[in-house]
């Protein structure tokens, strides 16, 4: 890849050469807009690249505001071109056939796309444009309307990024340190404190690390998950990242649990690969470890607590009386002093509520609410379990007053519990799930 990057520079550094220094250092002094114009206009490869090479480096000089305008500036002086696209309407209306189609598929792209794709052959022009796609996110906050540039950026990702491309590798202790201390640092879900904990996570003999990488992002994870190798589906993440627990060999383990699986890259925001992830990296342990026959996660419920405060202010269309909503809404201390009994009945009702969460919650559109539940249930994995005192860290008590769930995935079922969830918003849970929901109330 050192090699590819340095080959790329050459050709770039030709670029300039052929266009003659002393016009380059000029053009560098245009605009951007007339940069972009310039990358447009069809000229050589080795010239292209040096002007997207130029757009890029100055790009990444911009403040705040001149990035906005930047992006204002591709919103609407780089869509479809009018003219060409009017004369292929005019064309296809008088001769329908297929070259009249390709002609109006051709003229209705915005050219932003191809501006893009010009500006991705420069050296390192993917992860500019990546960042490119970070700093648009924070412009729509202002502008919303900009979400035309960025459905240009994730048609384009989507075919730069998928599974094709990618590269599967185990993450171990022996990983170049520059991607371990990504690693810490990308962790989304259970923080990885210091290079020690991090350790504890990669040698042992029954935990394994694996990510995604892409060819034109070198040392820059994905996506990667966390795995546990285990006799058992824990039901509480301390047992998973215990100091103090015991090692198994993995030819010994029967199960395992994917207890974290964490996105890197921000400008890849719905770019979907956890899926392939999951998939992948069950296939790659099953002929590794074929005593392996549970796969599992040990999954948050980030919704659940956004979800339920709203929703006790009508206990009766949960099914609960207004005592058991104010015990629900207790907070740590004043739980922490109850006694056994009633923290048992309040752990009972949290497992009920998050039941009727995840079977019979939805949004106005109908959706599921959870965005790890749709992330599961969408690639085709079955709620197995609720696991109430599952994660007791501040984090988890804020987010989900302390449950987790466990999704299992059964490779034969998969495909038919996809279809289920993605045509019929069914939610395929497991007896016991479905056992702690409530009667429904009218």
């Amino acid at each position: 890849m050192a090699f590819l990057g340095d080959l790329l520079t050459s050709v770039a550094d030709r670029g300039r050469a052929l266009i003659n220094f002393e016009r380059f250092a000029s053009n560098r002094r245009r605009p951007l807009d007339k940069l972009c114009e310039d990358l447009l206009s069809g000229r050589g490869e080795a010239t292209g690249m040096a002007l997207a090479q130029a757009v890029l480096e100055d790009w990444q000089q911009l403040d705040e505001a001149g990035r906005l305008a930047f992006f204002r500036l591709l919103q609407e002086r780089f869509g479809p071109d009018r003219e060409r696209l009017d004369a292929a309407l005019q064309h296809y209306r008088d001769n329908p056939d297929a070259e009249a189609i390709g002609q109006l598929h051709l003229a209705s792209e915005p050219r932003r796309q191809e501006l893009f794709r010009r500006l991705n052959l420069a050296p390192g022009g993917t992860h500019v444009l990546v960042r490119m796609r970070e700093s648009l996110f924070e412009a729509m906050k202002q502008e919303p309307e900009l979400k035309a540039v960025d459905a240009d950026f994730r048609h384009l990702f989507g075919s730069w990024f998928n599974r094709g491309f990618l590269v599967l590798r185990r993450i171990d202790w022996t990983t170049p340190a520059n991607v371990l201390e990504k690693i810490i640092r990308y962790e989304a879900v259970h923080a990885i404190k210091d290079w020690d904990d991090l350790r504890r996570r990669l040698e042992p003999a029954d935990r394994r690390c694996f990510a995604f990488f892409h060819p034109q992002l070198i040392d820059e994870p994905l996506i990667f998950v966390e795995v546990a190798l285990t006799r058992e589906s824990p039901s509480r993440i301390v047992d998973v990242l215990s100091e103090d627990r015991e090692v198994l060999s993995a030819s010994s383990a029967t199960t395992a649990v994917f207890y974290s699986i964490s996105n890197c890259q921000e400008g890849l925001r719905g770019i979907s690969f956890g899926n392939f992830l999951i998939k992948q990296v069950a296939e790659d342990l099953k002929r590794e470890l074929p005593g392996l026959d549970v796969f599992v996660t040990l999954s948050p419920v980030p919704g659940f607590a956004r979800w339920l405060g709203p929703a006790l202010a009508e206990p009766a269309e949960l099914g609960l009386t207004n005592e058991e909503a104010a015990l629900l809404m207790q907070a740590p201390a004043e739980i922490a002093a109850q006694d056994e009994v009633t923290r048992a009945r309040r752990d009972k009702l949290l497992g009920q509520m998050m039941a009727q969460y995840m079977l019979r919650a939805r949004t106005s559109s109908g959706r599921v609410i959870d965005p790890v539940a749709r992330f599961h249930l969408g690639n085709g994995a079955r709620l197995e379990r609720i696991n109430v005192g599952g994660n007791l860290s501040d984090r988890g008590l804020r987010e989900s007053h302390g449950v987790m769930v466990n999704y299992r995935y059964e490779l034969d079922d998969i495909e038919a519990n996809h279809e289920a969830f993605a045509s019929r918003n069914t939610v395929v849970a497991s007896s016991s799930v479905k056992k702690q929901l409530r009667p429904a109330t009218k």
